[in-house]
């Protein structure tokens, strides 16, 4: 087995550190992949950077069946390795690849079905809608290459190995710098496939992923035995279902709620909506640290959980959010000043940098609490505890954000101003309610441990 670190008896705080910065290497790499894409989309049009940005709610169904799996997968099999189970481990792993293999045909069969209302739902027309659709079509078309990447990783995620994608996202971004133009202007035999062409390239890089990410997997001793272990087994899907289901509709939720504030800001025109897309990117790098630390605490959290190590968990907790809260401050002041160079990188068009620089004034205020509510999911999700996050990003995402932006950008006239404070406002709250929530669940947990090993017959109970 190549486990890099022992989860279970390292220092938390350098178990932390080993795991989040290789991640949020990663994550950095994975962003700017997306910033070469909004960069060659800006270069074509206007038009074509609000399609992409209309592309990404629609986008993340990928993300949140992948991300729902991964989380699932990562929680269950660090938590069967930590009770020191590798047969159940080993069980899970290659079901999580045929779990992501049956999601992957979904996804694909789904989002091309409805792309189109989608869009139109949207308030895309035109020569929008139609390269919008031509983009994500090809998304769609590679569904599967993104989804085994996803569950190929928590099996890496669950062992404390997140060099591997992090080397992966790294190649990725600069193979992109290379096929993006080439498949986007067309060369050497590559007919020009204009913003199609910057999924195909995605989709391409997704495909040398898998590749490279099996060899990898197979090294941590997981993966064995023939083929025939990929024939869905009815308990261990249905364990993946009950742990990934509700992580998968946590993050539809994200996509629901992007959904929602495009709806939203679309009502302000092309400009506005070009604005949000891209200062949402430069949104995502300054959060890209918290992306690592909420890998290393979900990693942390499951398999400490697994093996009964309480105190281990609620180290982990004060921990990530300690860390978190100082980097995010740094993140918070770096984005509030440099906010109109950021936005220039994108885009030459001042009605667009002036309404991402007021977004980015507001929204960096929300990054603290980004952490808090990042991290408070991670930990509930190590704790096989999905629901809860289910929920409070159902009240996050779509049930409060509808009236709030209605309230504050319509009914008060305060427009693209309202939107921005009314995300401020949830997010807020629901950080919150999150944090409360998973300091009383792992007290209780710990109080109950506690009390449990104080009984007469504790001596029997095998730990």
């Amino acid at each position: 087995m190549s486990q890099q670190f022992d989860l279970l008896n390292q220092p938390i705080p350098k178990l932390i550190r080993k795991i989040a910065v290789p991640t949020s290497i990663g994550y950095f790499f994975n962003t700017m992949f997306n910033v070469v894409d909004t960069y060659y989309g800006g270069k074509v049009s206007t038009e074509a950077l609000a399609a992409l940005s209309m592309s990404f709610p629609v986008f993340f169904l990928i993300i949140a069946v992948g991300a729902g799996i991964s989380t699932g997968a990562t929680a269950l099999i660090g938590h069967a390795l930590g009770a020191d189970n590798r047969k159940e481990a080993g069980h899970l792993a290659v079901q999580t690849i045929s779990f992501g293999l049956a999601n992957g045909a979904l996804v694909t069969a789904a989002g091309l079905l409805l792309a189109p209302w989608l869009f139109t739902l949207l308030g895309a027309t035109g020569k929008v809608h139609d390269l919008a659709l031509s983009y994500i079509n090809a998304i769609f078309m590679g569904s599967l290459f993104f989804l085994v990447n996803f569950v190929l990783n928590s099996i890496l995620n669950a062992t404390g190995d997140t060099k591997s994608f992090r080397n992966f996202l790294v190649a990725g971004c600069l193979l992109n710098l290379v096929l993006d133009p080439w498949f986007l202007y067309g060369g050497f035999g590559m007919p020009a496939l204009g913003v199609a062409g910057v999924a195909w390239a995605t989709v391409v890089i997704q495909a040398l992923g898998n590749v490279y990410l099996i060899g990898r997997t197979k090294r941590t001793g997981l993966l064995t035995g023939s083929l025939h272990g990929l024939l869905p087994e009815r308990r261990a899907y249905l364990e993946l279902f009950k742990q990934g289901f509700p992580s998968s509709l946590n993050m539809l939720t994200v996509g629901l709620g992007i959904f929602v504030i495009t709806w939203f800001v679309g009502r302000y025109g092309r400009d506005a909506v070009a604005a949000y897309g891209i200062a949402t990117r430069i949104e995502q790098i300054a959060l890209m640290p918290i992306m690592g630390m909420n890998v290393a605490t979900l990693a942390l959290v499951a398999q400490n959980f697994g093996a009964r190590r309480l105190e281990r968990v609620l180290e982990t907790v004060q921990t990530a959010l300690k860390a978190g809260v100082v980097l995010m401050a740094f993140g918070t002041a770096g984005v509030f000043l440099w906010a109109g160079p950021l936005m220039r990188l994108f885009t030459k068009d001042p009605a667009v940098v002036q309404i991402g620089v007021n977004y980015l004034h507001i929204e960096v205020f929300v990054f603290i609490a980004y952490v808090i509510l990042y991290t408070s999911v991670s930990v509930l999700q190590g704790l096989k505890r999905p629901v809860f996050p289910l929920i409070l990003g159902l009240m996050r995402q779509i049930v409060l954000p509808v009236p709030v932006f209605y309230l504050l950008a319509v009914l008060l006239g305060w427009g693209l101003y309202g939107i921005w404070c009314g995300i401020l406002v949830v997010t807020w709250g629901a950080a919150l309610v999150a944090m409360l929530y998973v300091l009383r669940t792992v007290s209780r947990m710990t109080h109950e441990e506690k009390k449990l090993v104080r009984e007469p017959d504790a001596g029997n109970i095998v730990r």
